[in-house]
């Protein structure tokens, strides 16, 4: 039987994560609060609540949360429950006219989780009671970051703090974009975004993004423009792995022509790069576009993928581009279609008991291996508490 010490050994000798943390659904209960709770998990997108005064329920793997932007566009998260009788507040996302009010005995709350009415509280037309203070009884907020127009939370709240999370990526692909290039990001009306589902673990996601090793026979198109001999691996630190190319050069392919970012490097306007940032993102830089994938882990072997498509500037928004964004989503559509019957056959093999964990190249597995790694330092923490 496959241990975490089996997980954890080099590379060349190291053997896969075991089936049961794929196909047992109590591990993947576990796993919401000790695995992804104990960092920094993404949530959803900035652009779903797009005015002021907004607010969307989520579903983070059984716990209701939602996501409310205030008047003064800061987003804040908190548990979608009324602090009077645990009702769910929210059941669909909605522009907020007054305040937030709760369907059952209509408590009502302001944007910022601030119990603000209690109607009948005291009695028929008694809106107070006596030692009953509101300011204690708001809603339990999550601890939460923005991030290129991502909304992450922490939920055990003892994470390191976001910016130390992310720094390494941003220093590696500032040398990219520049240091003012994520402030120069933005989602399209049109050609920049798509949901897939996948019957297969969150994980099995991830970890088939880390590697480029599958490119020629399940991405035969991305290999004519992207070849894997073109590709190299990245492990940036603990948190974050993936993979390079020295020649992404879909434009030429495809013809599209779109604003590239300003201080992209002249003699690396092929290079790309694509990072599982764990426990559920994936991201990939590109000169002329960024793109982000939220994994949403609804069951032990249902995941849905939302992705975003941002480009670079206002005016890559505009009508004069939005063929050459169609085509840039159209590709991307393709490519992570692919995908699908390799995770959801990896899923369906997790049942067989003639697979352990499996092993990996030693060449190019380094980051699915680094994964792996990652879940097994996870599940051995909660071993020792």
């Amino acid at each position: 039987m496959t241990t975490l010490d089996d997980v954890r050994k080099p590379l060349a000798t190291a053997a896969g994560m075991p089936n049961a943390v794929y196909t047992d659904e109590t591990l993947f209960k576990l796993e919401r609060d000790e695995v992804l709770g104990k960092t920094w998990a993404a949530l959803g997108f900035t652009s779903d609540l797009p005015t002021n005064g907004f607010a969307k329920p989520v579903d983070f793997m059984g716990l209701p949360l939602a996501i409310m932007r205030n008047r003064d566009g800061e987003y804040k998260v908190f548990h979608n429950v009324c602090s009077h009788r645990g009702m769910i507040l929210l059941t669909e996302e909605t522009e907020v006219e007054g305040m937030v009010r709760c369907p059952y005995h209509s408590w009502t709350y302001d944007l910022n989780g601030n119990l603000k009415g209690t109607p009948h509280i005291g009695g028929v037309g008694v809106h107070k009671a006596e030692g009953f203070v509101c300011e204690k009884h708001g809603l339990r907020e999550v601890r939460s970051h923005v991030w290129a127009g991502m909304v992450f939370i922490n939920l055990s709240g003892d994470a390191q703090p976001f910016a130390e999370h992310i720094e390494p990526l941003i220093q590696r692909w500032s040398e990219f974009c520049g240091k003012d290039g994520w402030d120069n990001l933005h989602i399209a009306p049109t050609g920049s975004q798509m949901q897939l589902e996948v019957n297969c673990n969150w994980k099995l996601a991830i970890e088939n993004y880390c590697e480029a090793y599958h490119l020629p026979w399940v991405h035969p198109s991305l290999n004519t423009y992207s070849p894997l001999d073109q590709h190299y691996n990245l492990i940036i630190n603990d948190d974050m792995s993936g993979q390079g190319s020295y020649n992404y050069n879909l434009s030429d392919v495809a013809g599209t022509r779109l604003p590239r970012f300003p201080s992209w490097p002249q003699d690396r306007l092929r290079h790309a790069e694509y990072v599982s940032l764990y426990p559920n993102v994936m991201l990939g830089m590109q000169a002329d576009h960024f793109f982000a994938i939220i994994l949403e882990p609804r069951k032990k072997d249902v995941t849905v993928e939302n992705l975003r498509l941002f480009y670079v500037g206002e005016e890559a928004c505009g009508d004069e581009y939005a063929a050459c964004r169609h085509s840039q989503l159209e590709a991307w559509k393709v490519v992570f279609g692919e995908d699908i019957f390799a995770v959801e056959g990896m899923q369906a093999g997790r049942q067989s008991p003639g697979f352990t964990g499996g092993v990996f190249s030693p060449v190019l597995d380094g980051p699915t291996h680094h994964f792996h790694g990652w879940v097994a330092d996870k599940y051995a923490a909660i071993n020792n508490d």
